[in-house]
């Protein structure tokens, strides 16, 4: 490999490739926009990481299987071909493999239109320590990607993992709510690139000029599209929302905490939640949720009892004057929420209304996920609707309640 590096990886790569020569990370998120050279530098990374150690062989996904051969088998063999290294390497269509010649090392391709059968991958010689997710958007979610790390990532003592995307618009996109949660994890890199950062050789000059083009008629979609920022769909109910840790010693201060539960029905879960709410900075703070779908009453009042140790009240449904009889019967303080006219969107605009709504997203996930993803929907016409969706919202629904007494002081009936 005679090639100088710095002529294959752009300079806003260098950070990567230092961490990946010191084996300082496992997991390297690589996000950003068109041109930015990711799919590229990881295609270079795998094929000099492969040549350099003996006992390592890659895997490489894509959700759907078709669009394996002109995407990321390409990519890799283009990575062969700047390298100067063709003579070393053969490869094959049918099965889809590239191979190492002087030691059977190989690069498998797998789609994932089902993560289970991903299964632990037998190699002659070595362990799968290369992973990379191409369009690691396109999948299911971080279940799935969990899934197929747990069946891939055995039997060797280094692994590197590279999922490379260009972000949604949308927050509430699954990868834009994993990133944030990921990136605390020591062993994993974020890391953003754009083509600002990349040889105008390597790009060619009409690239430049639509792009220019586009940040003059469209910047919200140029910095979307061309920098890889997330710009939101203009869907968003909530736009107040924050996800970030509550340590314990935050909630050891709290001194109004308040607590509220929207009930289940058939396949629509229970939802319980905690929060404290900073009525002077209009913060109100969520960090305990307990979530289930056909609990029985007395698994729920167990489950809210770890938390509620002191049997402080809980503001419930009042639509299920039976199920709160029955759990007050076990041992749970829990009042009906009070009824009124268009109760749901007062709500909401209330919620709407306060300055931030930080949500713990690792003690509460199913309710940071229920605030993020929770968007206007679209008539016939295409135009948002006025009113607000009422389905995939029961830890929004459990919010209201547990505000009631504040809603209340502000004239708002809060029941919907």
């Amino acid at each position: 490999m005679a090639v100088e590096l710095s002529n294959l990886i752009a300079e806003s790569f260098y950070d990567v490739h230092w961490s990946l020569k010191t084996e300082q990370h496992t997991h390297y998120w690589k996000k950003g926009g068109r041109g930015s050279t990711k799919s590229s530098e990881s295609s270079i990374q795998i094929i000099m990481g492969m040549m350099q150690d003996p006992d390592a062989n890659a895997v490489v996904l894509r959700k759907v299987r078709d669009t394996l051969r002109e995407s990321v088998y390409d990519q890799l063999l283009w990575a062969i071909d700047v390298l100067g290294v063709a003579d070393l390497w053969s490869w094959t269509v049918n099965p889809m493999q590239i191979r190492y010649i002087p030691t059977g090392q190989s690069i498998r391709f797998r789609g994932v239109d089902y993560a289970r059968k991903i299964k632990s991958i037998k190699f002659r010689h070595g362990y799968a320590k290369y992973l990379w997710y191409e369009e690691v958007t396109e999948f299911d979610g971080m279940h799935e990607i969990r899934a197929i790390n747990q069946s891939l990532m055995r039997g060797g003592p280094k692994f590197v993992v590279f999922y490379t995307y260009n972000p949604p618009e949308s927050q509430r996109n699954w990868v834009n709510l994993a990133i944030a949660e990921q990136g605390k994890r020591p062993d994993t890199l974020i890391h953003h690139s754009t083509y600002l950062n990349v040889p105008l050789v390597w790009l060619g000059e009409q690239f430049v000029i639509e792009a220019n083009h586009l940040k003059q008629t469209s910047p919200q979609k140029y910095a979307h599209e061309y920098l890889g920022e997330v710009i939101g769909t203009g869907a968003e109910v909530f736009n107040n929302v924050k996800t970030r840790t509550i340590t314990d010693e935050e909630i050891a201060r709290f001194e109004h905490i308040k607590r509220g539960m929207d009930f289940g029905f058939a396949t629509d879960p229970l939802h319980y939640i905690v929060g404290h709410y900073d009525k002077t900075r209009r913060k109100l703070y969520l960090f305990h949720e307990v979530r289930g779908v056909g609990m029985s009453n007395a698994k729920t009042a167990r489950e809210i009892k770890k938390e509620n140790k002191s049997n402080r009240p809980i503001t419930g449904d009042s639509a299920e004057p039976r199920t709160i009889s029955e759990l007050n019967n076990l041992g749970l303080q829990i009042h009906p929420a009070k009824k009124g006219p268009d109760s749901v969107d007062h709500g909401v605009k209330f919620l709407q209304d306060l300055d931030e709504i930080i949500i713990d997203p690792v003690r509460c996930p199913m309710t940071a996920r229920e605030f993020l993803e929770y968007e206007h929907e679209k008539d016939k016409d295409g135009e948002f609707k006025a009113s607000y969706p009422d389905k995939n919202n029961h830890s929004i629904d459990a919010v209201r309640y547990l505000m009631e007494q504040d809603m209340l002081q502000s004239g708002v009936y809060i029941l919907g």
